[in-house]
């Protein structure tokens, strides 16, 4: 297993590229081969994966996230931190994809929430975010 940081990855395209510790290319990495959600894989977080040999180069497998918050002097929002409100410091979702990543979530919560209350919670997060610009209507 090899260790590196993730430098890029575009949840809606499904792929992106990590740097290996060990240096040398980045290495692609593709939504089908992460063992831990998509919405962990922001620039500078900590992930181990295996090095395999695709049509293209070098392709990450098995990927799992090793430290929880991003490696230090990395944000979420990249080098140019979070005081410059660039493109680049979220992704912004249709209302339809945040309302599935929501249902997702909610699915998975301990102790397990009836459909209705799932509904009500996903309706009321989404007229949030709505209220507040941070979806694409």
């Amino acid at each position: 297993m090899v260790r590196g940081s993730i430098v890029s990855f575009d949840r809606v395209k499904g792929y992106g590229f990590v740097a290996p510790d060990s240096g040398g290319e980045d290495v692609f990495v593709h939504v089908n081969d992460l063992l831990d959600d998509k919405s962990l894989m922001v620039p500078g977080r900590v992930v181990q994966f295996s090095v395999d040999q695709g049509d293209r180069g070098p392709k990450a497998s098995n990927v799992t996230v090793v430290l929880t918050e991003p490696a230090h002097g990395h944000s979420a929002a990249g080098s140019a931190g979070a005081a410059d409100f660039g493109d680049d410091l979220c992704d912004v979702l249709t209302v339809p994809d945040l309302e599935h990543e929501l249902t997702e979530m909610l699915l998975h919560v301990d102790p397990p929430l009836p459909g209705s209350q799932i509904l009500n919670v996903r309706k009321r997060v989404v007229a949030l975010a709505q209220s507040h610009g941070w979806v694409d209507r």
